[in-house]
């Protein structure tokens, strides 16, 4: 089989001002990753044009965190998707848990966000994720079969070939999150597999890239890797530092080199 080409990015949250950030995305700029591997980093908005800046001459993907659906208008404190792009970032982080769980996202409003995002060439990256009442009910499965096909509803087979979806489970988010042990990070990712494949269509060539997220660490993120579904990570706080999330990369080298397959 081919081997995979494995994504790995670091969402920086509501962290690192406008000198922090430009200083980190400097510090990253000269990085190269291993071949078959894509890195991206998501700054606050406050930075999203100066790390773009920084990172234009790089391998490093920058995406924003979050997007309002429509280009333009009355919308208070809202962030466009023409505004991403003219800002130089290629990406877009869409239906985090976060924003799910605090500001009102739903898995409508993500199909818009998703829509919006690939009318003006940005990339989508969807998160679904189970709650931890989900997780001990066992309907995990059902709850990331729905995120993921209404967040993918509508789009055609060129819009497939540019979406990524992260699976981060809310219970393995955040300081007081818990990894997942990676056979039931395998088993889930194998049946969202099958899902991606109901949804693109029986006779579509097009594999949706599947991330993991949620406490991924030097301890572990080798260990998600290596699992066939598993097309890369999204790393929280252990990626924060560019020294750390530098070597969180390299950690992975040596995988690749083995030969992942996807």
């Amino acid at each position: 089989m081919d081997q995979k080409t494995v994504w790995i990015g670091t969402n920086w949250k509501m962290n690192k001002g406008p000198a922090e950030a430009v200083a980190a995305a400097r510090a990253l700029a000269a990085f190269r990753p291993p071949e078959g591997v894509r890195t991206f980093v998501n700054p606050p908005f406050t930075s999203l044009k100066d790390v773009s800046a920084a990172l234009q001459d790089s391998s490093m993907i920058v995406g924003a965190q979050n997007m309002f659906w429509e280009d333009s208008g009355a919308w208070t404190g809202e962030i466009s998707a023409p505004m991403i792009a003219e800002c130089g970032a290629s990406m877009v982080v869409i239906g985090h848990s976060e924003r799910r769980q605090h500001f009102g996202e739903t898995d409508w409003t993500v199909n818009l966000k998703v829509r919006a995002a690939l009318k003006h060439g940005l990339q989508p990256l969807i998160c679904i994720g189970d709650t931890l009442d989900e997780f001990e009910f066992g309907v995990s499965q059902e709850t990331l079969a729905r995120q993921a096909k209404i967040a993918l509803h509508g789009l055609s087979q060129e819009d497939f070939s540019r979406v990524l979806i992260a699976y981060e489970p809310v219970w393995a988010i955040g300081s007081a999150g818990r990894p997942a042990e990676a056979p039931f990070v395998s088993q889930i990712h194998t049946k969202l597999r099958a899902v991606m494949q109901e949804i693109t269509g029986p006779d579509s060539t097009v594999r949706i890239p599947l991330l993991y997220g949620g406490s991924v660490s030097q301890a572990n993120i080798r260990d998600y890797v290596a699992l066939p579904d598993v097309d890369g990570v999204l790393i929280g706080r252990a990626g924060w530092e560019p020294a750390d999330f530098m070597k969180l990369i390299d950690s992975v080298s040596t995988l690749l080199s083995a030969g992942v397959d996807a």
